[in-house]
């Protein structure tokens, strides 16, 4: 249970308008890096170093790159290296996730009161749907930002990655627990840089337990809950309570046994997910590690 606690007489208002400021700045036809880069100025408190730099007075070294480096174009993202990922969709993410990723590090994030108001209205920007009343607390990792869909009133916790590099359901009335991590996208066994992405669901009022992992592919139930550590690798039906690693339903919650199927191990429907992403004829594919991927013969 949780008590109502209203932000101290007179913050509110400070806190909506600060809210509605960076909100009206990133609606505008202002450049979004320019956006990103004074907003992270202000909030780390260098406006001062800012205008001086502006203004080409002299400043060392380390203040040009402390300045430079709040402008996202001055910098890169892991989801540019992606070739399944449109350059213009991902630019105008890599934007917003930067303003996202720095705000989790200025001190104000620690203001509970401010942090879930910016991180919604910043959600808006940057997922491709998202509803009312959601709280997105401290230290989300995002991969993409554009390919996340979420309902009505979600709270995602500390410390969770939101992979959607494929693309990633997220119903109304879901909880997802610290640390617990969602998949959209698999390496190929052998060759690491061959990526698979899916369709990954987790579905209305489901609940993830601290530390788990859903699968790329896999949808997790309405009403169902993942328990601690479980790490899910096909799909959790309705109204289950699935635990374990590999993941198995081991009860049906109180109440809800007429209209729920039996327990036991997970179906693998991860096929029927599968997205169909073409890649660019033009993109040239790096090989980071330079493996020998043969298999060894035999006389």
């Amino acid at each position: 249970m949780k008590r109502h606690v209203e932000p101290p007489p007179g913050s509110s208002e400070t806190i909506q308008r600060a809210v509605e400021y960076v909100d009206e700045r990133l609606s505008s036809s202002e450049d979004t890096a320019t956006v990103v880069q004074e907003t992270l100025v202000d909030l780390f408190g260098d406006r001062e170093g800012y205008e001086r730099y502006l203004s080409d007075e002299s400043v060392s070294p380390v203040v040009r790159m402390r300045i430079q480096s709040y402008n996202p174009k001055n910098g890169l993202a892991e989801c540019e290296h992606w070739a399944e990922q449109s350059p213009e969709r991902t630019y105008d993410s890599k934007c917003l996730q930067y303003l996202w990723r720095g705000f989790d590090l200025a001190p104000i994030s620690n203001n509970i009161s401010f942090a879930l108001h910016f991180r919604r209205m910043l959600a808006r920007h940057l997922f491709e749907e998202v509803g009312e009343g959601v709280k997105l607390f401290g230290g989300i990792k995002i991969q993409c930002g554009h390919n996340i869909r979420m309902g009505d009133n979600v709270v995602v916790h500390n410390g969770v990655l939101l992979d959607d590099r494929g693309r990633l359901e997220i119903g109304d009335g879901v909880s997802v627990a610290d640390r617990s991590h969602i998949h959209t996208h698999n390496h190929d066994l052998v060759e690491q840089s061959d990526v698979t992405t899916y369709r990954t669901i987790i579905d209305d009022n489901a609940r993830l337990g601290y530390g788990s992992m859903v699968g790329a592919g896999c949808r997790v139930g309405e009403n169902s809950i993942v328990g601690a550590s479980a790490m899910v690798y096909g799909d959790v039906p309705d109204h289950h309570v699935a635990t374990g690693s590999p993941a198995e339903t081991i009860k049906v919650k109180p109440g809800w046994k007429e209209v729920a199927e039996d327990p036991g191990p997970l179906t693998d429907n991860r096929k029927d997910r599968t997205l169909d992403r073409e890649i660019p004829d033009d993109i040239e594919p790096v090989d980071e590690f330079d493996r020998d991927l043969s298999p060894p013969t035999t006389g």
